[in-house]
């Protein structure tokens, strides 16, 4: 026995005891006591109270986890414990925990603080709020050292979860409800999970080819010369995928494909996304796929695992939280070979709720059709749209662009897939883009609305107001003169009935008139008119067009505003742009008495999870800025419009039943021929219903914009007849005009 060294600790011991202020000696895992020989007096270690700032310490580690700011927490660790451990695996392992768990938000109550001489304690009710299983509340209790001349956290694993102390990890056992289907106002299926059949082949089992091709031909819409070359090289005991077919085709056709099933034919069925045949409604309805790289971290936050098909567009992208349902689960502490350990916390999934839209799926069908036969049969046809508003609530009633895509292509799992979306992708005239939203284009005459509408209420005009049109109109001096579209001009007409013949230099006279008394005017009115900004139709992206004026000129084009900008805007050209859909809104106010409401394709949210079934508001978002003598005197030009001899349009609505009103549009663009516009209203004045009912109130307000195809009256106006006779059922008695 070492006499000394134990002499020396009692006298340590004594010396401690003695001193009031000292804390008593403390022996731990982390440090070590070296004794000095009493031979050296002078170096006899005192033993001084550690400096406070523990229980500052402890609030900080639980501070920053609150703000997820992990690699402030690991700088706030004891220099051992740091030592154990290195940031990059700290962090690491806290991201991962808090992934799994689905946490999105953290929140810490201080509960208590002690502190011992070189040992503290801090305690703190830490809640995870959860986006699958809830809240978790657990309380922890942190130690503290002071070490190296810091106050430091002792960390495990358990500093996270007290279930996870000794190593341990999370797991989470997704409940995922299935996804909720997309219909059509009367209840008619546009988007549904429902089974895809790949048909395929295993060429070295095929007994009789002949039959077997003539058997696949109709059902993957391919001839047996097509299908034969897919599998031609294959070796004998491949499996080669052919085509896929809905559940639905393979219970109908199933007898057929029976006798084939040990003779080559192999099936593999699969839940996907199911839409209807020729995609139906695709611009509004969007599309699944799976999650995106950049979206990752923002899903998983949300509950998803990661590897789910969500929507990326339109209705399906802005009905997520309807369509996907309330996602459960079980948190579960696992071992390290995944062993389970314990069960932290669970819940039950709730029924995910269906979306019904306000269109009408086989009115929402007649009229792409209608659409896609108009442009492919047009000699210059090449892309347009149709947008159908209920005009006395906004409520989309069919919405078409051409050309157009098919929803399923964005399956990457189905046969042709992805050839299929290529070619989408390589069109020039871009399937994807929605032209009833997005596309932005000059309106052309369809604004004299607009211009008729600030000159009336500059005071500077009646709806009487004389105008002599003589064909050409030259006050912006003889460099800028302009002709109107009629050879010799109009005659005397009234500003009114210039909307009716869509005079020209009766409008840039407006224009220039308007631009004298405030350059702003004619700019501001058209924004009281719902235009130079989006609609907000929810579920769709939109384009907002542009209203120019002398601001957003010398801000954007550098260059100051001219009178002839004011002229040119005065009939819907030079800098101005609109969607159709802010053009079929204008028009729909026009009809309902002064409304302007926001367009919308949601017309309720079914049951489900506990929520009942909801309607989806109207939504009036203003008024048109007029009296209602004047927008009664524009409602009866536009009716002239389509009936009186002078009408521009009148010639393309003989024998039509229903009475309509509307607009011609002849917009010029740079390099080709101008685009064609005709807006309008049905029924606009009482009509009578194939039953009987009589209808009081214009029902449809509609926009046809077909892009670089001639005049409005020639191309769009016809298109837009179509459509009526689709809504009332009215057989149509011409072709179009140009076939």
């Amino acid at each position: 026995m070492n006499w000394k060294r134990v002499s020396l600790l009692l006298l340590l011991i004594f010396l401690v005891a003695c001193d009031d202020n000292a804390p008593p000696p403390v022996q731990d895992s982390y440090a070590e006591v070296t004794l000095t020989p009493l031979a050296t007096p002078t170096l006899i270690p005192t033993i001084t109270a550690a400096p406070g700032g523990a229980e500052g310490i402890g609030l900080a580690f639980f501070r920053a986890w609150e703000g997820r700011d992990y690699l402030g927490m690991y700088s706030l660790l004891s220099p051992q414990s740091q030592a154990l451990v290195d940031s990059s695996a700290f962090v690491s392992y806290y991201e991962e925990m808090m992934a799994i768990a689905a946490v999105q938000s953290i929140h810490v109550q201080p509960l208590s603080a002690a502190q011992n001489g070189d040992r503290a304690e801090f305690g703190a009710r830490v809640t995870w709020e959860t986006a699958v299983v809830g809240a978790i509340i657990r309380d922890h209790v942190a130690e503290l050292v002071y070490r190296s001349g810091r106050w430091g956290i002792v960390w495990h694993e358990g500093l996270v979860l007290p279930e996870l102390k000794g190593g341990y990890r999370l797991y989470m056992e997704h409940r995922i409800p299935a996804r909720a289907n997309i219909y059509d106002v009367n209840g008619k299926g546009l988007a549904f999970q429902g089974t895809v059949i790949t048909l395929g082949v295993i060429p070295g089992r095929i007994q009789d080819e002949a039959g077997l091709l003539n058997v696949l031909s109709p059902l993957l819409n391919k001839t047996p010369e097509e299908i034969r070359p897919l599998y031609a090289s294959a070796l004998p005991d491949w499996y080669v995928p052919l085509g896929d077919i809905t559940g639905e085709v393979m219970e109908a056709h199933y007898a057929e494909l029976q006798p084939y099933l040990d003779n080559g034919l192999a099936t593999d069925d699969r839940l996907t996304r199911l839409y209807t045949e020729t995609g139906t409604a695709a611009h509004v309805l969007g599309y699944t796929g799976f999650i995106p790289a950049e979206s990752l971290a923002e899903y998983q936050a949300l509950g998803y695992q990661g590897d789910e098909q969500v929507g990326l567009a339109g209705v399906e992208l802005w009905g997520e939280r309807y369509l996907s349902g309330t996602r459960g689960g079980a948190l579960t502490v696992v071992g390290p070979n995944g062993e389970y350990i314990s069960t932290i916390q669970e819940s039950e999934p709730k029924q995910a709720r269906s979306i019904y839209t306000t269109l009408d799926l086989p009115f929402q069908a007649a009229v792409e059709q209608a659409l896609a036969e108009a442009i492919e049969t047009h000699p210059a046809g090449a892309a347009g749209s149709i947008v159908v508003l209920d005009a006395q609530s906004g409520a989309v009633r069919a919405m078409a662009s051409y050309p157009a895509y098919n929803p399923a292509i964005f399956d990457s799992v189905r046969v042709d897939a992805a050839e299929q979306l290529q070619a989408v992708l390589d069109n020039p005239n871009q399937p994807l883009v929605n032209r009833v939203t997005q596309a932005e284009y000059p309106p052309g005459s369809t604004f004299k609305i607009v211009t008729f509408s600030a000159g009336v209420n500059s005071g500077l005009y009646t709806p009487n107001s004389l105008y002599t049109s003589t064909g050409t109109w030259d006050r912006l001096g003889e460099n800028f003169i302009k002709r109107d579209w009629r050879e010799g001009g109009h005659g005397t007409v009234s500003l009114s009935q210039a909307l009716v013949v869509s005079c020209n230099s009766c409008f840039y006279d407006v224009g220039y008139n308007l631009d004298g008394y405030d350059p702003f005017f004619l700019p501001n009115t058209a924004r009281q008119l719902g235009f130079d900004a989006p609609t907000g139709i929810v579920g769709l992206l939109e384009a907002g067009g542009l209203i120019p004026d002398p601001e957003w000129k010398i801000n954007v084009q550098g260059e100051g505003w001219v009178t002839g900008d004011s002229v040119n805007m005065a009939i819907g050209q030079g800098f101005v742009l609109v969607t159709p859909l802010q053009m079929a809104r204008l028009i729909a106010a026009v009809a309902n008495g002064g409304v302007l409401y926001r367009p919308s394709v949601i017309d309720r949210i079914g049951a489900g999870g506990g929520a009942p079934e909801e309607k989806w508001p109207v939504e009036a978002q203003g008024q048109l800025p007029l009296s209602d003598d004047y927008r009664e005197v524009i409602r009866q030009s536009l009716r002239a419009v389509a009936n009186s001899a002078d009408g521009t349009a009148a010639y393309q609505f003989t024998g039509l039943p229903v009475p309509v009103a509307g607009k011609t549009g002849t917009a010029e663009t740079p390099g080709g021929q101008p685009h064609a516009w005709f807006i309008g209203y049905a029924p606009a004045e009482p009509y009578t219903l194939s039953d009987g009912t009589v209808v009081n109130a214009p029902q449809l307000a509609i926009a046809v914009m077909i892009e670089n195809a001639g005049e409005g009256s020639a191309v769009a106006a016809p298109i837009f007849r179509r459509v009526v006779e689709l809504y009332y059922g009215i057989t149509p008695v011409r072709p179009y005009p140009w076939e």
